[in-house]
C-alpha cells in the first residue's frame, strides 16, 4: 500500500440506469443470506442501486462512476452534480486517502488508530485528503485540500460481507454511498433523515426497478448491536485539518457532522489515544433520527414480508 493511496481500482462506467417504471413485486433480500448478498452485489455491479442495511439504519450504494452517482442523485431528488461520499470495507479505507497530505501534526499511524478506535464502536465517517485515484465527482476541496469522505458501518456489521462481494463483482475498491431517503430538495421538508425501517424504505423506493432492497432480517437486533448510536446518518470526523492543541496539550480533532454517535462518545473513544474533539461550524446542531408517523409498519413487518413483497 503506497503513501499516496495510489492503486485504487475503480470500475469502468456503467451503462445508464433505465428509466423508472412500475416494478413487479419481488421477494425481499436479506443481509444474513449469502445468496441474497450475491444477488444484490451482482445487481450493483451491473449498474443497479442497492438500498441496504448499514449498521443500525439503511444506506444506498451503487458503482462509483459519474453516471451512476448522477442517476442516484436524481433518483433521490438531489441536484445531479452533488458530490458523493464513498464506502468500502474497513481494510480498504486506507486506499481512500493521500497520506502525504495529512496536516503535519497528524501521522498516518495516528489516523489509522483513530479509524480503528471508532470503527470498533460502530458506524462512522471520516473526511481526509483524497488519494489521486478517487474520482473528482467523489471529492470536494476544503481549505486548499482535495478531500474525500468515506463512510463505513464499523467492524461488526454484516453489511461488510455485502460490500466486499459488491466490490469484487464491480472490480473496484470503493463504492458511492448516500443516505437512504428522498432529498429535502424533492420533499420540501426542512430535514429528511435516513430510513431505519425497511418497510418504509420499500414504500418510498420499492416501485422503482433500479432499486434492490437488502434488508436487516431483524431491525431491532441491528439497532441493539449499536447501543451508543442513534439510527441515523453517521458522525463525521475530519483528518485533513485540526483545531490545534487545547490548554491540556491534546490535539483537537474537528467533528464535521454530529450524527449517530454523540460527540461525548467520540471524545471517550479517542481520549486514550491522546486526542480531544471539537464541533466544527457545520456540526453545532446534531442530526435527528427519522420519526415514523403512528400506524406506519413496524420494523418487524420486514421479516413477515420475506416473500411476495416489493424490494
Amino acid at each position: 500500500m503506497s503513501d499516496t493511496g495510489a492503486g485504487i481500482a475503480t470500475a469502468p462506467a456503467a451503462r445508464p440506469l433505465p428509466p423508472a417504471r412500475v416494478q413487479e413485486k419481488r421477494a425481499w433480500l436479506y443481509l444474513d443470506e449469502q445468496v441474497h448478498r450475491a444477488v444484490a452485489a451482482r445487481s450493483l455491479a451491473e449498474g443497479g442501486v442497492v438500498a441496504h442495511g448499514f449498521a443500525n439504519f439503511y444506506a444506498i450504494s451503487t458503482r462509483p462512476d459519474a453516471g451512476s452517482v448522477r442517476a442516484v442523485n436524481l433518483l433521490k431528488g438531489r441536484p445531479g452534480g452533488q458530490v458523493g461520499s464513498v464506502t468500502t470495507t474497513p481494510s480498504r479505507v486506507p486506499f481512500v486517502f493521500d497520506w502525504r497530505r495529512l496536516p503535519p501534526e497528524l501521522s498516518r499511524h495516528d489516523v489509522l488508530e483513530i479509524v480503528d478506535a471508532l470503527f470498533r464502536v460502530g458506524p462512522f465517517g471520516f473526511r481526509g485528503p483524497a488519494a489521486d485515484d478517487v474520482p473528482d465527482h467523489l471529492t470536494q476541496p476544503d481549505q486548499g485540500v482535495r478531500t474525500a469522505q468515506v463512510i463505513a458501518p464499523g467492524y461488526s456489521c454484516p453489511s461488510n460481507d455485502f460490500l466486499a462481494a459488491a466490490l469484487t463483482a464491480a472490480g473496484t475498491d470503493l463504492l458511492y454511498i448516500t443516505s437512504a431517503n428522498r432529498s429535502r430538495h424533492r420533499s420540501g421538508a426542512a430535514d429528511e433523515p435516513a430510513h431505519h425501517r425497511g418497510a418504509a424504505l420499500a414504500a418510498e423506493f420499492g416501485a422503482d426497478p433500479r432499486v434492490r432492497l437488502l434488508a436487516h432480517r431483524d431491525e431491532a437486533v441491528a439497532r441493539a448491536r449499536y447501543p451508543l448510536h442513534e439510527p441515523m446518518s453517521t458522525t463525521i470526523l475530519a483528518v485533513h485539518r485540526t483545531a490545534g492543541s487545547g490548554v491540556d496539550g491534546r490535539l483537537r480533532l474537528v467533528v464535521e457532522r454530529h450524527g449517530s454517535l454523540p460527540v461525548e462518545r467520540v471524545r471517550e473513544a479517542l481520549a486514550p489515544l491522546g486526542f480531544d474533539v471539537v464541533l466544527g461550524p457545520g456540526a453545532g446542531q446534531r442530526l435527528r433520527p427519522r420519526v415514523y408517523r403512528q400506524g406506519a409498519p413496524p420494523p418487524e413487518v420486514s421479516a413477515a414480508r420475506s416473500s411476495g413483497s416489493r424490494s
